[in-house]
This record gives structure tokens, sequence and C-alpha cells, in this order.
């Protein structure tokens, strides 16, 4: 049987990722105007596919297209921050409640060197947020829920354009890796309730950072 092989990802998609970690890295800042043709030329691409990129950004929320005035990265405003923290603690809340009652010792086992590997990088702030993300998509995963899983990952892009995140506040990396232990001790100890409850207290501590 002839093997055919796999075809590449999209130009479109891989522009849209390039764009999305520039804005993820303030290289293009919220409320910035995205210069098409500029970066159609640095990339070296024609336009058309960095209007498809620039479609599938609008979709995430990560750009906002205004009539006849073009692109921008979306702003996030105090309101819009709430509300994504409070989905968030609503979705990842209920995945801790069902990996609290579901989970097997080997995957609690994986939740728990993440943990440890989230400890340790308590004094790099950019390794802890990278590894914090982990965390909380791995417990994602374990809830077995994708329709959740992409709503979560949809939610955390738009969380990622507030740059006065709570994990950049004073103190709040300590603080979230005391909540962090809450949530592992609910799931030790098979504690669905209690691990829904410690995730939901998670997000308010660190909205109450972010504000």
């Amino acid at each position: 049987m002839k093997t055919v092989p796999l075809p590449r990802q999209a130009l479109y998609e891989e522009v849209a990722e390039l764009l999305r970690q520039r804005i993820f890295r303030q290289e293009l800042e919220p409320g910035s105007w995205i210069d098409e043709l500029r970066i159609a030329e640095e990339i070296g691409i024609s336009r058309t596919p960095l209007r498809e990129a620039l479609k599938v950004l609008a979709a995430e929320g990560l750009v906002t297209m205004k009539v006849r005035r073009g692109a921008y990265v979306t702003e996030i405003s105090e309101k819009d921050l709430h509300d994504v923290y409070h989905l968030l603690a609503l979705l990842e809340s209920d995945a801790a409640g069902v990996v609290a009652s579901t989970a097997t010792p080997q995957q609690l086992g994986e939740l728990e060197a993440l943990h440890a590997e989230l400890a340790a990088a308590a004094g790099d702030r950019e390794r802890f947020f990278t590894l914090n993300e982990r965390f909380h998509l791995r417990l994602l995963e374990l809830a077995d829920n994708r329709w959740r899983g992409q709503m979560v990952a949809d939610l955390r892009k738009v969380m990622k354009l507030s740059r006065h995140h709570s994990l950049f506040k004073q103190g709040r990396i300590e603080d979230s890796l005391a909540e962090h232990e809450a949530v592992m001790s609910a799931l030790r100890a098979r504690d669905a309730q209690g691990a829904a409850q410690t995730m939901r207290a998670h997000f308010a501590h660190g909205l109450e950072a972010a504000g």
C-alpha cells in the first residue's frame, strides 16, 4: 500500500501562530494597529494568507477587525478580564471535581510531578507561568471533555492579552503555589467537592490580584 505523505500545516495557520506568539510577548501591543503590508513583507508572504491568519485570531478574540480601519490587537477591559476569570473558574473547578473522582493513581502522579516542577520554578516567573498553564491544561485533559478543553484553551489565550496578569504581582506566585497545594490535597483525598471549591478559590484570588 502506497504511503500518502501528510500535508504540511497550512501557511495561514503558521502565520497565525507566529502572530499569536508576538501578541503574547507584547511585540504587538494591545490596541495597536496591525500593519498588514509591513508584516507580509517582513515574513515574505502575500497578504492573502496573512488576512486568513487574522481571521483565525479574530475568532479567538486576540484581534479585533474594524471596518475600513483594519486589524487591531484586542484590548482587554476590566469587565473582559472578570468575565474570563468567571468562566475559567466554572469550567476548571468542574474539571477538578471530575479528576478527583476518576483519575488513576498514575494520572494523579502526573499532576504531582507537574506541581513539584511548579514549586521548583517559583524563582523563575516566566517558567512558572508556563508550568502553571501546563498543570491546568493537563488537569483538563484528564477530565476528558474536549469541548470544555477547547473553551478553556480559547479563554486562556484571551487572558494572556492582559499583562497585569495576576502571576506578575508581588507575592502572587507564593500564594498561587499554596492554592495549587490545596487543590492537590483535595485530589489526593478524592474529594470532588473540595477540589472544585479550591479551584474556584484559586481563580477568585487570581482575579483579585489581577484587578
